[in-house]
């Protein structure tokens, strides 16, 4: 991993199944600061964003050659959990996959807004995340990317706002989470509880 990104959870975070770390921006501010911080290095990475506006840029920070298609379905639905599609309640999400070489962002470009040069993969997923701990920390990550043991409660886009769902997620989760974790673990929006381990 580049020294610079050793921070890396100030971004959206997650590890794959094989151990790949996947970051994206918080906001549109984050999304550039993250971007520009990656075109300055050699290595050139795989990129996801949704085909409509509203996403993280995510990128496995891994060396492409070592990228499997199982990471990739991963970052894919890792992206659209996290865009606006789950505000808006969306069953599935189409996502956008290049490489870093290929993105450029011209002085005429608002903030979080980049263009892509070339060919780009489109992959459709549907939107759904579990909870789990990864170093340590609660994690939204797709299912797919979980060992089952390790799967604390399985999530979808709801009516419910995820602020008003705490109560329930503080009985349902092991002790020891507070708020302020909960709450930056899931994406923004309404959210629905489908099943816990213990169901």
């Amino acid at each position: 991993m580049l020294e610079e990104f050793k921070d890396y959870q100030k971004y959206k975070w997650f590890f794959t199944s094989s151990g790949k770390l996947v970051i994206g921006g918080k906001s549109s501010l984050q999304n550039d600061e993250l971007l520009k911080k990656l075109k300055r290095s050699t290595q050139d990475y795989m990129v996801m964003h949704t085909s409509s506006p509203g996403s993280p840029f995510s990128i496995i920070m891994s060396p492409i050659k070592e990228v499997s298609q199982t990471d990739i379905e991963q970052a894919a639905i890792f992206t659209g959990c996290f865009s606006r599609a789950w505000r808006e309640k969306k069953r599935l999400a189409q996502i956008d996959i290049f490489n870093l070489s290929q993105l450029y962002k011209s002085k005429l470009m608002k903030q979080g807004t980049w263009g892509v040069k070339g060919a780009i993969q489109r992959k459709v997923v549907e939107l759904g995340l579990v909870l789990t701990i990864q170093e340590g920390k609660l994690r939204a990550i797709p299912e797919i990317g979980a060992k089952k043991k390790d799967i604390l409660l399985k999530i979808k886009p709801g009516k419910t706002d995820k602020q008003a769902m705490l109560p329930k997620f503080h009985v349902i989760l092991p002790d020891g989470f507070n708020q302020e974790e909960i709450l930056s673990a899931l994406p923004a929006g309404g959210v629905s509880i489908l099943k816990n381990k213990n169901n």
